[in-house]
């Protein structure tokens, strides 16, 4: 006979890493061309001027500068305002 009875199956093994969002250059900050800003999952913070927002909602500088963070006031297509930041280098 068997001394170890019998394992069952483990579901919660898997462990994936973490995926370093946020933001990576602060408010009054110097950026350089090319340089990533904020990453993010969705838009939580929309590009303005001298910005751009890639395919993953990562917004990236497009041209030197120093980073400043505003909130507006943006109408959703329910009519509703509300405000959300806007990463602008100037």
């Amino acid at each position: 006979m068997s001394h170890v009875k019998a394992g069952g199956t483990s579901k919660n093994i898997h462990d994936s890493p973490g995926q370093r969002l946020g933001v990576k250059i602060f408010g009054g900050q110097k950026v350089k061309n090319g340089q990533v800003i904020v990453r993010q999952v969705g838009m939580t913070k929309r590009a303005g001027k001298g910005t751009m927002l890639s395919r993953n909602f990562t917004i990236h500088a497009i041209k030197d500068g120093t980073v400043n963070y505003q909130n507006r006031k943006i109408r959703l297509f329910s009519g509703k305002s509300v405000y959300r930041t806007t990463v602008v280098v100037d």
